[in-house]
């Protein structure tokens, strides 16, 4: 059916590059439409991110035109219908109308086609399904306008048949329910979610790693990830036990704070009691090794700053650095339970905003000419000094730098018996 409602007053979609897109495929007996997300977004008045293209040209066809319009084209899935076109530094996917000829998972056979309505049953859910023609007008073959009035997320067609063509349909149900849904999930797709969750084994870490960061900073992810551990699929994720208490109170401390939702803060709330968790969860999502690294780091001994007071908190944050220091002690805060000083958390994760750790003002050169001579031992007491130095509390004045040189010295000498 076509839709009543119309985007014609779009901005995006009346000038600038999409515009120039559709006016160039839109010729000589071809179409091309804007689909999936951007006419989502248009439709539910959210911000319009990457703008995806349906034609019924050829790849090469596409290509051929790009060419003649000086547009840069680059053949990113050209097997599967895909060419990607660059205006102005922006890429956007064009993709050919596809229809399955044989169905075996992601290798499904397709061939390109020409019928609006057929490519729109291949996609995932009716709210991805709508598309949108360069007039504004709305086209909806699968119900979409429906789902999006309801804020209800729907598999198109069979529930259990699209979620065997991909697994990973399982992932993308929750997450697009937790961004775009409401209330609970729907039946029909969270009961053939349960039936196909064997299927999740057969999924790249790579991709599921993708899907999850995504999930968890969706706008309701709490609400998704419970349901999704109610229906057996987050211990098969992530291989052990999650805390959605934390994972709750993390994403209220991240709007106390004024800070953006960071899947990988949001995945040690959920998944990080200690360490040995972070490295698990890294080993089965792939996470980068910088993603790694500051998992690691949030589950080092964060109870350690359950009740500390500002000088361990100023130390705390000269050994970690600000972004290390504040994820730490938002997990502890936000794994410290309900009844806690919420001002005191607060001003210890403000703490890199208002005071900057000065550098360690002793060098080598400092007990060199107290007698230490270069190598380890010479870096013992440089360890030494900087100890002695957090724990006065960052001392400054030249005075008190020499009474803590030699004191560092003497304690050196005497317990090595030099």
């Amino acid at each position: 059916m076509t839709a009543t409602r119309s985007l014609k007053e779009a901005p995006w979609l009346t000038s600038g590059p999409v515009a120039r897109v559709l006016a160039m495929l839109n010729a000589d007996g071809e179409e091309a439409r804007v689909v999936g997300g951007a006419v989502r977004n248009a439709l539910m008045d959210l911000p319009v991110g990457e703008i995806d293209i349906a034609t019924t040209a050829v790849p090469d066809e596409v290509i051929r035109r790009a060419r003649l319009s000086h547009i840069k084209s680059v053949p990113t899935g050209v097997e599967h219908g895909t060419v990607t076109l660059v205006i102005d530094g922006k890429p956007f996917e064009v993709t050919t109308l596809r229809e399955d000829i044989e169905t075996y998972g992601r290798k499904a056979k397709v061939a390109f086609g020409r019928d609006w309505a057929r490519d729109a049953m291949r996609r995932d859910f009716t709210i991805n399904g709508i598309s949108l023609t360069p007039d504004g007008v709305v086209h909806d073959e699968v119900g979409g306008l429906a789902d999006i009035a309801a804020r209800r997320v729907r598999f198109i067609g069979d529930a259990s048949q699209r979620i065997a063509e991909d697994y990973l349909r399982i992932l993308r149900f929750f997450r697009i329910h937790a961004a775009y849904g409401k209330g609970e999930p729907d039946r029909g797709g969270y009961l053939a979610c349960i039936a196909g969750r064997d299927g999740l084994a057969g999924l790249s870490a790579e991709r599921i790693r993708a899907e999850m960061l995504k999930l968890v900073i969706a706008k309701d992810a709490h609400s998704s990830l419970v349901a999704m551990d109610d229906a057996g699929l987050l211990l098969r994720l992530v291989g052990g036990v999650t805390y959605h208490g934390a994972f709750r109170r993390m994403t209220a401390i991240e709007g106390k704070l004024g800070l953006e939702g960071d899947p990988i803060r949001r995945l040690g709330a959920l998944t990080v009691a200690v360490t040995e968790d972070a490295r698990r969860v890294s080993q089965r999502l792939r996470l980068s090794n910088a993603e790694a690294r500051n998992l690691d780091s949030m589950g080092h001994r964060w109870w350690r700053l359950v009740g500390m007071d500002d000088g361990v908190a100023r130390r705390r944050l000269y050994r970690l650095g600000a972004a290390r220091y504040r994820d730490r002690i938002m997990l502890a805060w936000a794994r410290s339970g309900q009844h806690t000083d919420e001002t005191l958390w607060s001003e210890h994760a403000t703490l890199p905003d208002r005071w900057t750790p000065p550098p360690f003002p002793l060098k080598a050169a400092d007990f060199v000419s107290r007698g230490i001579a270069e190598g380890p031992a010479l870096g013992h007491v440089l360890a030494l000094a900087e100890d002695a130095w957090l724990a006065a509390n960052f001392p400054l004045d030249p005075g008190a730098l020499k009474r803590l040189a030699d004191e560092t010295v003497a304690r050196f000498k005497h317990d090595h018996r030099l």
